[in-house]
């Protein structure tokens, strides 16, 4: 035996329900992927480097041979080896490192030469990433 209840509810209250997720379940879902994709993209900007930021952190990079590229907001050092397999080596450290940032330098290497210059795309300039990864090419002339 059927009740009451369950007759009004199939015949009255589920079509409604049916209906409204029918409705709004795809603007639900189109909204929340929109915020999610424009959390995503918020999450990944990187910021250029402000003037403060710039002062402190490329002065001592500049002490150190990096120098500021003419015509585009970029840094460049050229490193010298006694051989290619220090030239080579230094460049296996880095590139493992440019991986774990998915920060990538460019960079020409002859023999015992590399010229590394570096700029955030993304940005149109520099970034915290370039400065960490300058950063990190001096410390791996020490090992």
């Amino acid at each position: 035996m059927v009740s009451t209840c369950s007759v009004a509810f199939t015949r009255g209250v589920a079509p409604v329900i049916r209906n409204f997720r029918s409705v709004f379940e795809p603007v639900f879902f189109q909204n929340y992927s929109r915020i999610h994709t424009t959390a995503a993209i918020f999450a990944k900007i990187k910021m250029k480097l402000t003037e403060e930021e710039r002062n402190s952190s490329l002065t001592p990079l500049k002490s150190k041979g990096w120098s500021m590229v003419e015509g585009r907001d970029a840094i460049y050092k050229e490193f010298l080896f006694t051989n290619f397999n220090e030239a080579f080596g230094f460049m296996s450290r880095v590139a493992m490192q440019a991986e774990k940032m998915n920060h990538h330098p460019e960079w020409f290497n002859v023999y015992n030469k590399v010229q590394v210059t570096l700029s955030t795309h993304d940005v149109g300039g520099l970034s915290a990433k370039d400065v960490k990864l300058a950063n990190f090419m001096e410390a791996a002339l020490g090992k």
